[in-house]
């Protein structure tokens, strides 16, 4: 453990969090963001859905290692650009399942299951398609996000994280800075 102890974030789910630390990613962002404030840990996982994450679920988070100031906040599936996902994984995959259609009702069920447990969320599914231009300018290959859609995805945890009425606020503007101090050099 490195000292002293600061809040930790932990970024959990498929590729979309695994490659959230590459390319102007929302995971990097995050981070620059939280720098003295809050760790920033990755645990993403490329291939998985939400059913092989709950099969890990407990071994990432321990019940016992959980506490009364464990916070989550959930992330919606986003719209994809299925003209793309065609173009960058048809060779990898015979049947490309993922659409539009299966992103939004899977989305919407989720955010139902939120509201009803009272879990903070983000609704990618709306957020990404508020540009004009979100399936070209948000994702690299039709799933993940670009640098773009990565600023959307910060704006919205942001917005979250100041309007939750969390004590101590984990927005990271309300967050003391360690060190905050001037260099002693």
């Amino acid at each position: 453990m490195v000292g002293p102890e600061r809040p930790q974030y932990v970024l959990f789910g498929s590729s979309i969090v695994q490659f959230s630390f590459s390319n102007g990613g929302w995971g990097a962002s995050l981070a620059d963001l939280y720098a003295r404030k809050a760790d920033i840990i990755l645990r993403g996982y490329s291939g998985w859905n939400s059913r092989g994450a709950l099969e890990v679920l407990e071994k990432v988070f321990p019940k016992q290692s959980l506490s009364d100031c464990t916070r989550v906040i959930f992330l919606s599936a986003p719209p994809v650009n299925e003209e793309k996902i065609r173009e960058s994984f048809s060779g990898k995959f015979q049947d490309i399942r993922r659409t539009n259609h299966a992103c939004h009702v899977y989305s919407e069920a989720c955010l139902e299951l939120c509201r009803e447990m009272n879990v903070k969320a983000v609704d990618l599914w709306t957020a990404i398609q508020k540009r004009d231009d979100w399936a070209t300018a948000c994702f690299t290959d039709g799933i993940h996000f670009s640098s773009e859609g990565s600023k959307i995805v910060v704006e919205e945890i942001s917005r979250v994280l100041k309007e939750a009425d969390w004590e101590p606020s984990l927005y990271w503007e309300s967050m003391p800075t360690e060190f905050g101090e001037d260099s002693p050099c």
